[in-house]
């Protein structure tokens, strides 16, 4: 498999993804970065044309305008039986393109990933696949198959379907974020200072605003500009902007009341999304009050951009940061960064970094016992993180096993072994000398 454009964010979060699904994965980039392929894991193709030439697949991921170009350029040296894929957010041009420039002997599909590369996986997240008939039989049911297994929710379009809702979907959305953001910068607004009078749903509106301004400006602008029903989509948003204003301007009370009920009506029922909003406003408030009852106690919390977990006593919690005492430094995270581990998750860390106790315990175990059992037992312990037989031998007919324990990092050595040898004792074995 070859990803054209694979050294770009997308390009390497599908490099890993068919990397782990056992593709043998070249990637290439017009930077040359071989160093981005390298820490992938995967190969850097310095030929594309011969690279192409010998690849089952080829996925397209390179910038929206620049998408029938590469297409056009790679397409015809396919070789048959194989699969073009590309996974720009717009579908009717480069679908189009496909069918022109790939030999008839040559496999399409367009996708569109309704996601970014900061998610960890495709549990619950939404793929568009825009089939052509004809034109992918041997290959639709493996990647839709292989999409499915890993989480993902497949939606199944014709490319001029897909570019009408996205026009919507992601041309609305983006335009009406962005000009939020743009209008804040108008008014001289200070956001940070906001953040002191902010409802639960300013809040959210706000980290969507940040979330949407703080990605790559480049391909918000191709969203915008490269689907020709995007303007459709904006001069309906202005017009509506306009007499919206102006009912204001003029006190227009009823009819202000009217456009909302009308538009409430076409929306359809209001109620999932009352639920599904105020789902997420009472997971940000539990999600800080669970931050405060951990005050003083040890908790381990992960960075979710940096991918980084601290861990340490819990210092100080305020609306917008964190406070963690880790070893002998005072660490502050700001809150949106974060997520705080379960217990189960801290153990884990701590079972994988740290250096554990090890401890050996001998005893002679009663007729007919299995030492294997009695290892299980032991196991049980949640404070032993590993446990092995590591000697075993027959002394005057009596059985004799050495049991090699480790012991969680920060726990105390002495006193979990000796709840061990308790175990050990009420089991009839008995300690070697």
């Amino acid at each position: 498999m070859l990803i054209v454009g694979g050294t770009g964010e997308m390009g390497q979060w599908f490099s890993t993804f068919f990397r782990e699904k056992g593709f043998d994965v070249s990637i290439w980039g017009k930077s040359g970065k071989t160093e981005i392929a390298a820490r992938l894991g995967v190969r850097f193709a310095h030929d594309l044309h011969a690279e192409v030439a010998e690849s089952d697949v080829v996925i397209i991921s390179v910038p929206i305008d620049i998408t029938e170009q590469v297409i056009e350029e790679v397409a015809p040296l396919m070789r048959t039986g194989s699969l073009l894929m590309d996974l720009t957010s717009l579908k009717t041009g480069p679908t189009r393109a496909m069918q022109k420039y790939a030999p008839a002997d040559v496999e399409i599909l367009g996708t569109h990933p309704m996601f970014g590369p900061t998610i960890s996986n495709l549990h619950g997240q939404r793929f568009i696949l825009t089939p052509i008939a004809d034109r992918c039989q041997k290959w639709f049911p493996v990647i839709k198959e292989m999409l499915e297994g890993s989480g993902a929710h497949i939606v199944i379009v014709s490319p001029e379907e897909h570019d009408r809702f996205v026009s919507v979907v992601q041309g609305l959305t983006h335009f009406a974020y962005i000009t939020i953001g743009t209008t804040l910068e108008r008014l001289d607004f200070n956001v940070k200072e906001s953040r002191r009078f902010m409802s639960p749903v300013y809040d959210i509106m706000l980290d969507f605003v940040g979330r949407i301004l703080g990605q790559n400006p480049y391909l918000y602008a191709m969203i915008q500009m490269e689907n020709p029903e995007v303007t459709r989509v904006h001069d309906a948003f202005l017009q509506e902007c306009h007499s919206t204003s102006e009912m204001v301007k003029k006190h227009d009370l009823e009819g202000f009341i009217t456009k909302m009920k009308d538009a409430a009506i076409h929306f359809g029922d209001t109620s999932p999304a009352l639920r599904r909003s105020d789902k997420l406003i009472n997971y940000k408030i539990a999600e800080y009050e669970h931050l405060l009852a951990s005050l003083g106690e040890e908790c381990g919390l992960l960075h979710v951009y940096s991918g980084k977990i601290h861990v340490g006593n819990l210092w100080k919690v305020t609306p917008t940061e964190v406070m963690l005492a880790e070893g002998n430094k005072m660490v502050s995270l700001k809150i949106e960064n974060i997520q705080l581990l379960s217990p189960p998750e801290l153990k884990e860390w701590k079972i994988k970094n740290l250096t554990h106790h090890r401890r050996d315990i001998s005893v002679t175990v009663p007729e007919n016992a299995d030492p294997g059992t009695i290892l299980e037992i032991i196991s049980v312990n949640e404070n032993i993180v590993g446990s092995e037989i590591i000697d075993t031998y027959l002394l005057d007919g009596v059985k004799s096993v050495t049991y090699r324990i480790s012991i969680l990092a920060d726990q105390e050595p002495d006193k979990v072994q000796t709840d061990v040898e308790r175990v050990l004792c009420g089991i009839g074995c008995q300690f070697r000398l």
